[in-house]
């Protein structure tokens, strides 16, 4: 009996995430309200505030959905163990780039994230969540660079806050113009073709590697995209 109704709110909460998605994508985070989604979840307010204690806290628990997957992956690769982190790297992006085409959830969300949230109050605890969620990335993308430089596979002339900054800007662009304009160019081929773009340049901009005169000329074999 337990194990059922743990299961039932499990449902529950789960609906209520899907319905947060719809009216988010619909109506943009700060014209929806905790009755809205009650509405299209078709459950009271008291079963949302049960799950989740305010808006804020349902639009991370609507984000952590897809984000949880990435994170994981991009954390593997920081880790010093990982003999090929540029590697990992690469399963990440094709990971985010195939779940933003091929993943409805994914793809709303995504675009939820970057085309309908509205961060005009610096206090509103979405803003503030959003701001420690992209330091975060920062630091794991630095991590990531640090534990490629340390295994040989870019240079340690690198300057690896610049090519965190990179990297992260490079990525969030491409999800924004591909979903503001899916039609423009497909996100899963150019987007890895642009992810190799993108370490051979680590390797040969001199922009990147200041103070010396000698650079790479090609990426190790191991940490080209399969296609």
């Amino acid at each position: 009996m337990a194990r059922c109704t743990k299961e039932k709110a499990l449902e529950t909460r789960e609906r209520i995430l899907d319905a947060a998605e719809d009216v988010f994508d619909a109506k943009g985070v700060s014209n929806t309200s905790l009755a809205d989604v009650a509405a299209a979840a078709g459950v009271t307010r008291g079963a949302v505030y049960w799950h989740f204690t305010n808006k804020a806290d349902l639009f991370d628990a609507m984000c952590q959905r897809i984000r949880l997957p990435m994170e994981t992956i991009i954390e593997a690769a920081a880790d010093v163990s990982i003999a090929d982190p540029l590697g990992q790297l690469r399963v990440a992006c094709r990971f985010l780039f195939r779940e933003t085409v091929e993943n409805p959830h994914h793809n709303k969300v995504l675009d939820i994230l970057i085309h309908k949230c509205e961060f005009v109050d610096p206090t509103d605890p979405i803003f503030i969540r959003q701001q420690e969620w992209m330091r975060q990335c920062a630091i794991n993308n630095t991590l990531l660079l640090s534990n490629a430089i340390a295994k040989g596979q870019l240079p340690a002339t690198l300057d690896v806050r610049l090519a965190s900054v990179m990297l992260h800007s490079m990525i969030s662009g491409l999800l924004s113009t591909w979903l503001f304009a899916p039609d423009s160019f497909n996100l899963i081929q150019d987007g890895e073709e642009i992810i190799d773009a993108y370490l051979e340049t680590l390797l040969t901009t001199r922009t990147l590697n200041p103070g010396t005169d000698t650079v790479h000329t090609a990426l190790p074999s191991t940490a080209r995209m399969t296609r």
